[in-house]
């Protein structure tokens, strides 16, 4: 199906209302339950596409599009009655998760995973467990936390304007209500960064050693003999490590060894505050210096999440309305650092050597030994993400190309599932991640499912047709995002209270069937029509051949209106002139357009050749006439 981002969000969005707001009341939760991640995903549902892509803004109550405001007229009939549902929703969550010290009367960011944790024997996690914060939350909550912001202080003008005099009683209401909401949201902002900074992780390992034996298997794609794959990997590395080494707050975990130049590395985002972190000294928050359980050992989802959340962090749009305070734009630096350390290593190991990217040889195997084809798609996306941010080559994208084309096919995307296929756990139930270091919470081993397959390869798809500089690349690109698209579309639900949402996996892999919503794959959805508004914002890719026609086409038909406009006379106030005058037009605006919109000039052009020839056949068919 095409992807058609205002229209497909407009629908998340009438779904959203009719399932959740009830009554004048919000239903928090889905198949999940309710936890500090699940409600964050359902409301960036609504405030992602409403911060990120123009035209769906909700901050300006004068300025909403007719068609937001009548999708969103169960919570008001205007625009400041809206605003104030939002407001209230931010305040309901915000209320949810932040705990109150009886004692001392500090309030405190909650960011338990709470229902999205199992455990790995079937045994309940303790209430303890329950608690764990993971970077999911961090970085959802980073996420939720800039859109809020964005949206408040776009709101909170607005407001202001319309209390003054106390033109409307809601408007006065509201100005407390959002100088309050920003500074929880604000404190909740600070305290996800302090933990995204703690989760970080480098893990330093012996070729000799298992993982080193896992990570050289990868990295190994030419045969070549052990010694000469470290000291290649040693020179392709060096100044990430050297960057890793020298800043102390990097390497201040145990066991790290990054003087050595026969070690093998890794870095990225641990599952959750790693054990001995170092502490924050100028954040006074608990989370600050709270010990961590999570081994020192880079998770490749968690470091993709990492990711996401602080390139919404260090976006144009976040730096242009100067959103941080002076404390939060520090965190904000060690983040970048750690972003673009990550990003740096990743995309280099992916693409590592002369022959075949170890990224190629599907499935990736992790330096644990685990192996799938889901780390192949998580890998792919670090390298999007790192070529999104850097020059990318038509040679890069045509390799990625081929390796998303590929995971397409083995995760059953573009090819039809059979009975047993071993395809289906990597989208229902989804595949399982231990959370090594959780069962120090005396409770059993806790795992973390991630079914968001289809989502990651979409938006991935997105994101390198966006690069793409090759028009055959960016069209096989395009296809193989709109037949995702297909394979997401059959997984909405067609009845029941959440029409138009995901997930039912079962309408593809079978199984039973779910009749609540899954805000975990509903949001990656939205974040993927977000990617494709911003690429359709992007410029036509142009064809060099057609540069070169539309000037031809555009030489000819200028020396033919210049021939008719001699023919001519001033007074002549015939429809003639009223022809050649549209002619002129079009000329002039595919002059304009030649370079950006070749294709479109060529169009143009073409009509005004049409339309100057029938000009001359009319003036010749006279002539002959008389």
């Amino acid at each position: 199906m095409r992807i058609k981002p205002r229209e497909q969000i407009l629908g998340v969005w009438r779904s959203l209302l009719t399932a959740c707001y009830q009554d004048e009341t919000w239903v928090w939760g889905g198949r999940n339950g309710s936890n500090s991640i699940s409600d964050a995903e359902q409301l960036l549902c609504l405030l992602y596409p409403a911060t990120e892509i123009d035209g769906f803004g909700l901050e300006t109550p004068d300025e909403i599009a007719k068609d937001i405001l009548e999708v969103l007229s169960p919570f008001g009939d205007d625009g400041l009655r809206i605003g104030e549902r939002v407001v209230w929703l931010l305040e309901q969550y915000v209320d949810r998760y932040t705990d109150h010290d009886p004692d001392t009367g500090i309030e405190l960011p909650n960011f338990a995973a709470g229902s999205y944790l199992a455990s790995s024997d079937g045994a309940e996690p303790t209430a303890s467990q329950r608690a764990l914060d993971v970077v999911d939350s961090y970085s959802m909550s980073l996420t939720l936390c800039l859109a809020a912001m964005k949206f408040l202080r776009g709101f909170s003008g607005p407001v202001a304007e319309l209390a003054v005099g106390r033109r409307t009683r809601l408007a006065v209401e509201l100005g407390p209500r959002i100088e309050r909401l920003d500074a929880h949201i604000n404190a909740r902002l600070t305290a996800a960064m302090v933990g995204l900074v703690r989760s970080f992780v480098v893990n330093t390992v012996t070729p000799k050693s298992p993982a080193g034996q896992a990570m050289l298997s990868m990295l190994n794609q030419t045969g070549s003999s052990p010694g000469t794959v470290v000291r290649a990997v040693r020179d392709r590395l060096d100044r990430v490590r050297i960057r890793l080494r020298n800043d102390a707050t990097l390497s201040q975990i145990e066991g790290v060894d990054l003087d050595s130049s026969d070690m093998l590395f890794e870095c990225g985002w641990s599952w959750a505050i790693v054990r001995k972190a170092a502490a924050i000294d100028f954040v006074d928050m608990p989370i600050a210096e709270q010990p961590g359980y999570a081994i020192a050992r880079p998770y490749l989802h968690f470091t993709v999440v990492a990711l996401d959340g602080i390139n919404d962090l260090t976006s144009q749009r976040t730096r242009e309305l100067d959103l941080l305070d002076g404390q939060q734009r520090r965190l904000a630096e060690a983040l970048q650092l750690r972003w673009d350390l990550a990003q740096r290593y990743w995309a280099a190991v992916a693409r590592f050597g002369t022959g075949r990217w170890p990224l190629e040889d599907i499935p990736w195997r992790t330096s644990d030994g685990e192996e799938s084809d889901y780390f192949s798609l998580i890998v792919s996306a670090v390298l999007m993400q790192d070529l999104l941010n850097r020059e990318a080559n038509d040679d890069d994208l045509d390799r990625a190309a081929t390796i998303f084309d590929e995971l397409a096919r083995r995760g059953r995307i573009i090819r039809r599932f059979t009975a047993g296929d071993p395809a289906r756990i990597l989208h229902t139930p989804g595949l399982s991640l231990r959370l090594l270091g959780s069962e120090e919470l005396d409770g059993p081993l806790l795992l973390w499912t991630v079914s968001d397959y289809a989502t990651v390869l979409l938006k991935r798809t997105l994101q390198a047709a966006r690069l793409s500089g090759t028009i055959e690349t960016r069209d096989q690109l395009m296809a193989l995002a709109q037949a995702t698209m297909d394979h997401l579309d059959l997984r909405a639900f067609r009845e029941g209270p959440a029409t138009g949402l995901w997930d039912d996996p079962s309408r593809i892999f079978g199984g039973t069937e779910s009749h609540l919503p899954s805000w975990y794959l509903t949001e990656r959805v939205v974040e993927c029509m977000v990617t494709a508004a911003r690429m359709y914002r992007e410029p036509p890719l142009r064809a060099p051949n057609s540069v070169t026609r539309a000037m031809e086409l555009l030489t000819e038909a200028e020396h033919l209106l210049n021939r008719e406009m001699l023919e001519l006379s001033e007074t002549d106030m015939s429809a003639g002139r009223t022809a050649l005058a549209l002619a002129e037009q079009r000329l002039e605006r595919a002059r304009k357009l030649i370079d950006e919109r070749p294709g479109t000039a060529v169009s143009l052009a073409s009509q005004a050749l049409m339309e100057l020839d029938e000009l001359a056949y009319a003036r010749f068919d006279a002539t002959r006439s008389v």
